[in-house]
């Protein structure tokens, strides 16, 4: 039995980052950028009015100074020509301020009668002007890699980029193993339950940017399993990895690792000292990273949350590190642990973090009402309210 962090080198050790495609800009939300990007032109491309009002020379201004107004400028439509000596022209909020004029007085400050304007009282501070490339000017990079936000859209539009370089999305092949499963719509039989981990798993997966695939549920025998895991390699898209939720212990029922060996898995690692989820595998079959879940529904997210998804992370080109853990207060006391490490079902409030009351591994709905899972360390003593904890966020 390993630790956690040996997991998660493993882990790392059998997948690789992904090679890249190029997308439309206006697909590229939530992809990660795998190669910086250069603004393709300044932004703004000239000077540019902040403010409505009237472009002048500085040197012209002062209280109760007066101006013929001889132009307008609009954003789109500039003046097409020069400002001389007690000349102002009508110009508005992104607008190119004309040649000659330095400053724009806003037109709070002015008076205005037909064609000439006067300075009221004291313009206020700055010349209300933003400065060509103020913004951005060209080669100006957007650094690589990093999930892309709404905000790097708008920049990226903004210098003209279309297309943006990203890392492939990871594709997942999800397989639920069980003979006691059926698919959330049907009825189970008097023996049955109903398919949970597989569409938890899809939802967190897909969240973290992977391509996921819900392959038909395996049943308990060799044959079932050999022919969906078949399924990984076909067509023109084979799997990056295969997870699969169940089966993966030692009972007689447990038939994943003999399946998977029998057609050819390079086994990494079984079982993690951790709890949920000591019943871990992990591997490469074929072309594929391979990772065994254990079948209990918070152990298969709990594990989903602390290797899948770094792994995800760590395909995509965002490094190989484990889940970023926060710290908080503990608000109630906590008993000592014991010897494998303790993810905790657990809500931060406004007093602190609250371990959940029940810590079985098949409460999905305490799970659902957790925010958080609270660390403990293997064979950390008691601790006490007050005490400063790590916590990871789901």
């Amino acid at each position: 039995m390993i630790t956690v962090a040996e997991a998660l080198d493993h882990l790392f050790a059998i997948s690789a980052t992904l090679d890249g495609e190029e997308v439309p800009l206006i697909q590229a939300a939530g992809r990660v950028l795998n190669t910086p990007v250069q603004a393709r032109r300044d932004q703004p491309p000239f000077a540019a009015s902040a403010m409505d009002g009237y472009a002048v020379r500085s040197a012209d201004m002062g209280d109760g100074a007066g101006f013929d107004v001889i132009g307008e400028a609009a954003a789109g439509t500039g003046f097409d020509g020069s400002v001389g000596a007690g000349q102002a022209v009508r110009i508005f909020t992104g607008a190119p301020v004309p040649e000659g004029a330095d400053v724009v007085v806003i037109q709070e400050d002015v008076t205005r009668d037909g064609d000439r304007i006067t300075i009221t009282g004291t313009p206020g501070d700055g010349a209300n002007i933003r400065p060509a490339g103020g913004d951005f000017r060209i080669g100006d990079q957007i650094s690589a890699p990093r999930v892309i936000s709404a905000a790097d859209v708008a920049l990226m539009a903004s210098m003209n980029i279309p297309r943006v370089p990203v890392t492939r999305r990871p594709r997942v092949a999800l397989i639920a193993t069980g003979d006691e499963l059926v698919q959330p719509g049907e009825t189970p039989g008097p023996d049955q339950i109903v398919a949970s981990n597989s569409y938890g798993l899809h939802a967190l997966f897909t969240a973290a940017g992977a391509e996921v695939r819900l392959l038909p549920i395996a049943r308990d025998r060799i044959d079932a399993l050999e022919t969906v895991f078949a399924l990984t390699r076909e067509g023109a898209a084979p799997a990056d990895l295969i997870v699969t939720i169940g089966g993966a212990s030692v009972g007689d029922h447990d038939l994943v690792a003999k399946a998977a060996a029998g057609m050819g898995m390079e086994q990494s690692f079984y079982k993690v000292a951790m709890r949920p989820g000591k019943p871990l595998m992990a591997g490469r079959l074929g072309s594929a990273a391979m990772v065994g879940l254990p079948g209990n529904p918070v152990s298969a997210m709990v594990c989903g949350h602390i290797f899948v998804v770094p792994m995800l992370r760590h395909m995509l080109g965002l490094g190989a590190a484990p889940a970023p853990r926060r710290t908080g207060v503990l608000a109630v006391d906590v008993e000592a642990n014991g010897g494998r490490e303790h993810y905790m079902r657990a809500e931060v409030t406004d007093d602190g973090i609250v371990p959940a009351t029940r810590q079985d591994s098949a409460l999905l709905s305490v799970l659902s009402g957790s925010g958080a899972l609270l660390v403990r360390a293997p064979n950390a003593p008691a601790a006490t309210a007050g005490d400063t904890v790590e916590y990871l966020a789901i």
